[in-house]
């Protein structure tokens, strides 16, 4: 292919090959007339040359030094085992397991069995903490910790998503195995180039689900790697691993006036669309009404009234009367209320007396509010988004939605909260309050698909 000597160099997130004309996976840097690669590529590249025969000096990694793991000493559950043995065919993957089902050890177990120099990507500083604890217990080595002011970079590292994408061009080529856990987050497009830029050739994906609203979970495969593994709830339940479950819908009937209200802003909504000439078909149309809302005063209009409509049903008096009467039915059962918008979960704290946790809480009323739900102090507390994933929640037996999103991932995690085993085999509970004749009975259905496996 080339007498010349064939070098492979790691550069801000790419490899950059010196001494070919021509290499698949590679374009050409028309400033340096090298041969260039996204680090994801690295594998295929190293495989392609040795497959040729062709000699090349490999100067791309910088690995971190790692000694020889301790083995956990944990049982695993047969399906823990089987996602393990079946990721491990490629090294390459995610596995979909609901909460509450044993992810973070299956990640430990593949970091014990790769026994590399790693890096774990969470979302949230919470998650960081929690990660950084069960390492440290597991392998008995210093954690490094990126993000949230801290930069510590050890062979074994816990970064935040905005942290991997930041460091990308310095420690990209410093890990064999990066483990993405809350994998759906990834193929945001800034997110997707700490997939791109980073070496490692093994890969991992943790999630409850894989599924986003704007389909870009199309795009696992190629920044991770094939689903290898997946269980559902149900099938745990069945099994004892998690608690069995039921779903309830409680329709509510809007007043009077709340439903005439909510008529007129739909009708403004529809008759906007259709003098725009857009059908509401897909997550990109509802994106595209956003888009050019900024400039067209119909698309404004359409949206304002949207809003307005859907504000009414999500919170309608019916609602807050079902709530409490929902609350008196259950008063010794550990509750979790989770709303779509903060303003109700005031409106329901303030109603109720039951303390509240939103983005906007501090992390010294956070941990007490979830400190007296574990204890007993608390047999309710109402929330918005912020619960949904990233944080350690106590084992509660009754959710209450009272408005959410269509997304069928929000309404897994949401179950997930309840799916601890319970005692005495207690069945968990989570009702779906949605206001009848409105676009709420719509999302329900749309939110509840991923359960009818």
């Amino acid at each position: 292919m080339s007498s010349k000597q064939v070098t492979l160099k790691y550069h801000k997130g790419t490899i950059v090959i010196s001494g070919l004309e021509s290499l698949p996976y590679t374009t050409i840097d028309s400033r340096t007339n090298s041969l260039i690669s996204y680090g994801i590529n690295y594998k295929k590249i190293t495989e392609y040359l040795k497959e040729k025969n062709v000699d090349y000096e490999d100067l791309v990694l910088n690995l971190l030094p790692l000694g020889q793991l301790p083995k956990i000493k944990v049982k695993l559950r047969d399906y823990q085992r089987e996602a393990i043995e079946s990721w491990s065919q490629e090294k390459r993957g995610s596995i979909v397991l609901p909460t509450g089902a044993g992810k973070t050890i299956i990640g430990l177990k593949i970091i014990e069995m790769i026994n590399s120099p790693t890096l774990i990507v969470v979302p949230t500083l919470d998650l960081i903490k929690q990660w950084t604890q069960i390492l440290s217990q597991s392998f008995n080595i210093e954690i490094g910790n990126i993000g949230g002011g801290t930069e510590n970079i050890q062979a074994i590292t816990v970064s935040t998503y905005d942290s991997a994408y930041i460091k990308a061009p310095s420690i990209g080529n410093k890990f064999l195995l990066i483990v993405f856990d809350e994998v759906h987050h990834l193929p945001a497009p800034s997110y997707r180039l700490i997939a791109e830029t980073y070496i490692a050739p093994f890969r991992l994906g943790l999630t409850a689900t894989l599924e986003r609203e704007d389909h870009l979970d199309a795009d696992f495969p190629y920044l991770i790697g094939k689903t290898t593994f997946r269980i559902t709830a149900n099938e745990l339940a069945k099994n004892n691993y998690l608690a069995n479950y039921v779903i309830e819908r409680k329709q509510t009937f809007m007043s009077e006036e709340e439903y005439q209200k909510y008529k007129e802003n739909m009708a403004v909504y529809h008759t906007c669309l259709r003098k725009i000439g857009l059908k509401m078909n897909s997550y990109n149309s509802f994106k595209r009404l956003i888009m050019i809302s900024s400039r067209n005063n119909l698309a404004r209009r359409a949206l304002v009234a949207r809003n307005k409509a859907i504000d009414i049903a999500l919170n309608s008096r019916s609602k807050m009367d079902e709530v409490r009467k929902i609350l008196s039915e259950n008063k010794n059962i550990k509750t979790i209320i989770f709303t779509q918008h903060n303003k109700l979960v005031y409106d329901i704290s303030n109603a109720f007396l039951i303390p509240f946790i939103t983005y906007k809480s501090s992390k010294e009323e956070r941990e007490d509010v979830l400190g007296g739900f574990r204890d007993g102090r608390y047999k309710a507390i109402v929330t918005s988004k912020v619960l949904d994933e990233g944080i350690d929640v106590p084992d509660a037996q009754l959710g209450i939605l009272v408005s959410g999103t269509g997304s069928s991932r929000e309404f897994v995690q949401r179950l997930g909260r309840l799916l601890r085993p319970k005692n005495d085999n207690q069945q968990a509970r989570l009702i779906e309050i949605v206001s009848s004749g409105t676009s709420e009975t719509l999302t329900s259905k749309r939110r509840q698909r991923s359960m009818t496996g």
